[in-house]
C-alpha cells in the first residue's frame, strides 16, 4: 500500500495584537484631524458677545481628549506616535482636495449648478492658509498637551478627580498656545483678528476646564470597555 505525504499545513496568518480601544480611538483620531481643517474656515459667534471662534475648535478638542486618553492607557510614547501619524490623513486629504480642485467640473454641473460649483471652489481654494496653519498649531499643541498631561501624573494610584484635573490643566494650557499659533498664521492680515483670538482662547480654556475633563474620563472608560470586550 502506497503511502502519500500528508498535506502541508498552512502556517497561521500573523495577527496584530492591538488593543481594541487603541484601534478605535486611532481611527477616530484620524477622522478628527481632517474634519478640524475643513470646519476651521467658518467662524462662529459666541452669543451673546461679539467674540468668535473658528469651528475647528470642536473636533480639535476631541483630538486633545483622544491623545490624553491614549497617554493615560497606553503610555506617552504611544500617544506621541499617534499624533505624528495624524499627519498622514491630514496630508492625504490636502492632496485629494488639490486634485479635486484641479480636475475640471462636469458639463452638467457647469450648466445647471454653477452657483454650487463657484461656492465649493471659493471656500476650498480659500483655505490654503488654514491648511498650512493647521499642522503647525496641531503638532505643537498636541505634543505639549501630552507632555503636560504625563508630567502631572503621580507615581501612585490616581483618583478620577486627579485624572480630570490633569486633563483640564494640560488642555487649557496647550489650547491657549494652539489658538495663538493657528489664528495668527491662518488669518492675520485678512481681517482684525483681535476678537477671534480672544474668543478662541477664552472658549478653548473654558471648554478645557468644564468639558474636557469629563470627556477624558469617559474616553478612558470607553477604551477600557473596548479592551475588555476584545479579551472576553
Amino acid at each position: 500500500m502506497d503511502q502519500t505525504d500528508p498535506a502541508p499545513v498552512a502556517a497561521p496568518s500573523p495577527t496584530i495584537n492591538m488593543p481594541l480601544g487603541l484601534f478605535v480611538f486611532t481611527l477616530l483620531y484620524g477622522g478628527m484631524t481632517v474634519l478640524a481643517g475643513v470646519l476651521a474656515f467658518k467662524q462662529v459667534q459666541l452669543w451673546p458677545t461679539s467674540l468668535a471662534v473658528e469651528s475647528g475648535i470642536f473636533p480639535f478638542l476631541l483630538l486633545v481628549v483622544i491623545s490624553s486618553t491614549l497617554s493615560q492607557l497606553y503610555g506617552r510614547a504611544m500617544a506621541q506616535r499617534i499624533v505624528w501619524w495624524g499627519f498622514f490623513p491630514l496630508g492625504l486629504s490636502a492632496l485629494l482636495m488639490w486634485l479635486v480642485l484641479a480636475l475640471p467640473a462636469s458639463s452638467e454641473m457647469i450648466a445647471f449648478r454653477p452657483d454650487d460649483l463657484a461656492a465649493f471652489e471659493r471656500v476650498h481654494r480659500s483655505t490654503w492658509r488654514v491648511w498650512m496653519a493647521g499642522p503647525a498649531s496641531y503638532i505643537t499643541s498636541l505634543l505639549l498637551n501630552i507632555w503636560i498631561f504625563d508630567r502631572l501624573r503621580g507615581s501612585g494610584a490616581e483618583s478620577t478627580l486627579g485624572l480630570m484635573v490633569r486633563g483640564a490643566i494640560a488642555s487649557a494650557l496647550s489650547q491657549a498656545v494652539d489658538s495663538v499659533i493657528f489664528i495668527t498664521l491662518a488669518f492675520y492680515g485678512e481681517f482684525d483678528i483681535t476678537d477671534l483670538m480672544i474668543g478662541q482662547v477664552l472658549a478653548k480654556v473654558f471648554l478645557s476646564l468644564v468639558l474636557v475633563p469629563f470627556l477624558i474620563t469617559g474616553g478612558v472608560q470607553a477604551a477600557r470597555w473596548l479592551d475588555r470586550k476584545k479579551e472576553g
